[in-house]
């Protein structure tokens, strides 16, 4: 007697990332990408960092689903410090908070729930020191990680 067990390998949904394109603030139009030299992010509420330093012009990383605001730091130049054991970094920072209201789908017993993220907008005191310049968002609805959602000029 042959049996079947289900399949339990979830290939219908993922959790959206954010993805953040950097553009060039002296250029004619809203279009032209601009590499950031050794960006790397620290979310601020875990202290997480979430990339190696590399020069990038798009970046794609997670939203908090367990709250409605998610706050990284966002540094230019960066270069990681290792002293004692503890690993710091350093470099041109720039606080950037992204706030969002979180809708909760159940997608299979494979999957469980995705997250989708809606009405996103960012929160962040500006100074005229900081190295970014502006930041648009382009689409409030996050429901998948293949568009830019949120450019930042510099």
């Amino acid at each position: 007697m042959a049996s079947c067990e289900k399949d339990d390998i979830c290939v219908e949904g993922d959790t959206p990332l954010l993805v953040v394109g950097f553009f060039d603030d002296n250029a004619e139009d809203d279009n032209t990408a601009k590499n950031v030299e050794n960006l790397g992010i620290i979310e601020i509420q875990g202290n997480l960092l979430l990339n190696t330093i590399s020069s990038v012009d798009s970046i794609a990383f997670p939203l908090r689903s367990d709250t409605t605001r998610t706050s990284f730091q966002l540094i230019r130049n960066a270069q990681l410090n290792e002293e004692d054991g503890n690993t710091t970094i350093t470099g041109e920072g720039n606080p950037v908070a992204f706030t969002y209201v979180v809708n909760r789908s159940f997608v299979s017993r494979a999957c469980g729930f995705v997250a989708n993220y809606n009405q996103l907008d960012t929160l962040r005191d500006v100074s005229d020191t900081d190295w970014i310049k502006r930041i648009d968002v382009v689409t409030s609805d996050i429901e998948n990680s293949n568009m830019i959602h949120v450019k930042i000029f510099h």
